[in-house]
């Protein structure tokens, strides 16, 4: 990318919560944790000396279907922060494992404390169930504290292992040099592979869990079954998605919020993986006003298709084209659209051709979507909150969870 001096560099790695064994729950996240705790080179604390000397950001990010260590950096110093990442992936020395264990087990604590983000992984249970999309991705505290230095360690020696890494970057990079750093610092492992998931769709249901939890709100997530990262009709989703709850002018925030002041934050995100997706809405809200805030999303599910106007298409196309090429000015984005596409064994499109896909979505290709992911009677809904009447009261048709 021309006229800027930084650089966005990402190591992707084929490993996520999704592969883990039951009993080995959250040890991606432990791995993403520990790597910064020294490498065959460096020490913790030189690691952080490095990076700061460099003014640099590094970072680090587990998902359900792959793990991220990523900095940004002044082209300059693109060599040295590959080398530290290099090391920090490849070789870790696993130091201080207990105390980090401590660490994560307080991220853990944290997590649990914080509702709106708890929320979503409550929705994956219900929704996903057995699959191992519905497990958490920061793990459990029984999980966590039984891991060991050889289960960590034979874990990361099958999964962070060259084939099954990919290096992305944007920004001010010459790619011959970043694919020289590569080979260098990346040495094939004999008989490493790259280990996928076995795909399998989950079943549909239609659960109400409640989670009691003395909060001030009451937060609340709705959704179903969505398309495969693959599928085609995922472009219509997207239209979909921003008309529901994914803009300032969608249904949800004008309905919800703006007319009748019932939530603060309310909104609808789409989530894709290798076999299933997740369409969801979130929603916080008081005791006097979460039944009728609940209700209200009902209604405006259940009147979507018939709001899926050519006025309100345009209106979401244009939103859609709009954020992403303000995002493809990032170095960051740029990066994170390369590695993943790489890793996750998608094309890469450029800017344009995205648009044009964007473009191609008519309004059969919206009504379709809706009525294959969309419909409430197959989704599922969680709920955090003090007191279980107020959302049991909008939820009767659901089978009901309680604990």
């Amino acid at each position: 990318m021309e006229n800027v001096r930084s650089v966005a560099l990402g190591v992707w790695i084929a490993a996520g919560s999704r592969l883990e064994p039951v009993e080995l729950g959250g040890v991606s996240h432990f791995i993403e944790h520990l790597i910064f705790k020294g490498s065959d080179k460096y020490t913790a604390g030189e690691i952080a000396h490095i990076f700061d000397d460099m003014g640099a950001e590094p970072n680090a990010s587990t998902s359900k279907e792959h793990t991220l260590v990523n900095a940004r950096l002044l082209d300059e110093d693109l060599e040295q922060a590959f080398e530290v990442i290099a090391g920090m992936v490849a070789r870790p020395t696993f130091a201080d494992l207990d105390q980090e264990r401590e660490v994560v087990l307080e991220e853990v604590a944290m997590y649990e404390d914080s509702p709106p983000e708890l929320i979503h992984d409550d929705l994956s249970e219900v929704v996903f169930g057995e699959h191992p999309l519905g497990r958490p991705i920061i793990g459990h505290y029984e999980t966590l504290s039984a891991l060991d230095l050889d289960t960590v360690r034979g874990y990361h020696d099958e999964h962070y292992v060259n084939p099954a890494i990919v290096v992305a970057a944007g920004g001010s990079v010459d790619h011959d040099q970043l694919c020289e750093l590569t080979t260098k610092m990346f040495r094939p492992e004999p008989g490493a592979v790259i280990v996928r998931p076995e795909l399998r769709a989950p079943d549909t249901r239609h659960i109400a869990r409640f989670t009691h939890k003395d909060t001030e709100q009451y937060h609340v997530c709705l959704g179903g079954p969505g398309p495969r990262r693959s599928d085609p009709d995922r472009y219509a989703v997207f239209v979909v998605d921003t008309i529901l709850g994914g803009s300032w002018s969608s249904h949800l925030f004008q309905e919800v919020r703006e007319k009748r002041g019932l939530a603060y934050s309310v909104y609808s995100y789409t989530s894709l993986y290798a076999d299933a997706g997740l369409t969801a809405v979130y929603v916080g809200s008081r005791q006097e006003a979460v039944g009728e805030a609940m209700s209200v999303i009902l209604e405006i599910l259940g009147a979507l298709e018939g709001d899926m106007t050519d006025a309100a298409l345009e209106r979401a196309k244009n939103h859609l084209k709009g954020q992403l090429v303000l995002s493809m000015e990032s170095p960051g984005a740029r990066m994170q659209a390369l590695g993943r596409s790489v890793l996750l064994e998608q094309p890469i499109l450029s800017v344009d051709e995205v648009l044009q896909r964007i473009d191609a979505v008519d309004r059969d290709a919206v009504i379709a979507a809706v009525r294959r992911y969309y419909d409430p009677a197959t989704w599922s809904t969680a709920c955090i909150g003090p007191q279980p009447e107020p959302f049991r009261a909008v939820t009767q048709d659901f089978a009901w969870e309680e604990r």
